[in-house]
């Protein structure tokens, strides 16, 4: 999502990232951020705890307006549990991700031949989110 949220920001949009996975997010250098130390899926508080989502949510948006430095990540105060006991059931699985690059990752090899195949139909630039005027999908 710090991919296009870039692109979105380039555009004069402010955008912000919400994280469980700071490694990741560094990554991709999102204009800004906010990190929650959460169980992946859960970046917005636990499920049936909509006091807690109001205020993360709060804390995000006001984020949205006082993060002016590019590429910062700012740390949420809240805890998922009183101690770090659930990252134990999280370490056990290991992490079976693949290493993180700046180059782009596709799934299958058919899904690097379809982008490809899309960018010389198009004409849009590798990475780009949204096409510029007179392409095929460009308004």
């Amino acid at each position: 999502m710090g991919l296009i949220a870039r692109e979105i920001e380039a555009r004069g949009i402010p955008t912000l990232c919400f994280s469980s996975a700071r490694s990741i997010t560094e990554a991709v250098h999102p204009p800004r951020a906010v990190f929650l130390d959460f169980p992946l899926g859960h970046t917005t508080g636990k499920a049936g705890d909509p006091s807690l989502q109001r205020d993360i949510m709060l804390a995000a948006l006001e984020a949205l307006t006082t993060i002016d430095t590019p590429g910062t990540i700012l740390d949420l105060p809240w805890r998922w549990d009183e101690d770090d006991a659930w990252k134990k059931d999280a370490e056990n699985e290991g992490d079976l991700r693949s290493e993180r690059t700046d180059e782009p990752q596709y799934q299958h090899e058919s899904d690097r031949i379809a982008a490809q195949a899309m960018l010389e139909r198009e004409g849009c630039a590798v990475g780009c989110v949204f096409p510029e005027a007179g392409t095929a999908r460009g308004t």
